[in-house]
């Protein structure tokens, strides 16, 4: 399969603090990829440099051909980013909020129409689209901003912390979700979450960064057999106090 996103050696230097070093990985197209690692920080650095918002110190980030360092426009086109932070308009409806969202990547009223209905049927919420999203619940909420994500088709969808807060029945929704779009619509995801079960069900391979290092990738089967452990919280805390030591 063809590479999504090729990240190079990608560092980030602030002042004392190495915030990542020589981060390198890839993933392919339809593919889920986890970062996690014992601080936030240190993962949502890595994301905030493929995402373009900060620039490396060094090495670089491909985005479907595109360099986050040479083209970092050309990058943006072709990526949407969802941190976990993130809000909608609350004066607005569901619906209006996804008719705006959908203008501002076209002008043409055909194609925003289609990525309105796309994301009508991603964040299922049927008649509530009509109702302001100042009355929307945290998970719905979340539901219409992954489905104003990835109404446009992203070639990478970035998502950090894609289910934070949210109560378990929600939360498997979103899961479902993010693998049904990875399957049927052949979207790449990069995404970060400190939520271990989350990962081990979604995703298909896994990076853990620990003080800025990528330690490890693979697969969680293959994780778990090379380190000797029931599940991947086990590989997470060997991999991390090996670090720790050194």
């Amino acid at each position: 399969m063809a590479k999504v996103l090729e990240v190079k050696e990608l560092s980030k230097q602030y002042s004392k603090v190495l915030a990542a070093d020589k981060v390198s990985f890839d993933i392919e197209e339809g593919e889920i990829f986890a970062l996690i690692g014992p601080k936030k920080k240190r993962k949502t650095t890595t994301i905030r440099m493929i995402s373009t918002l900060i620039t490396p110190t060094s090495g670089d980030a491909v985005v479907a051909g595109n360099s986050v360092v040479k083209n970092p426009d050309k990058v943006r086109e072709c990526i949407t980013y969802l941190p976990d932070e993130a809000g909608a308009y609350k004066n607005m409806t569901g619906l209006k909020y996804l008719q705006f969202m959908a203008g501002l990547f076209d002008t043409d009223l055909d194609k925003i129409n289609v990525c309105v209905d796309k994301a009508k049927e991603i964040c299922g919420l049927g008649d509530r689209l009509n109702d302001k999203i100042g009355s929307y619940s945290r998970g719905m909420t979340r539901k219409l901003l992954l489905a104003r994500a990835v109404m446009t088709k992203p070639k990478l969808a970035i998502l950090d912390e894609p289910t934070s807060g949210l109560d378990v029945l929600n939360a498997i929704e979103i899961r479902k979700t993010i693998k049904k779009l990875a399957k049927e619509e052949g979207i790449s995801f990069l995404l970060s979450s400190h939520n271990m079960l989350e990962i081990e069900f979604v995703s298909d391979r896994v990076g853990i960064i620990s003080k800025g290092h990528l330690m490890v990738t693979g697969r969680s089967d293959e994780l778990k057999e090379r380190y000797n452990a029931a599940n991947l919280e086990e590989v997470f805390e060997r991999v991390v106090n090996a670090n720790e030591v050194h």
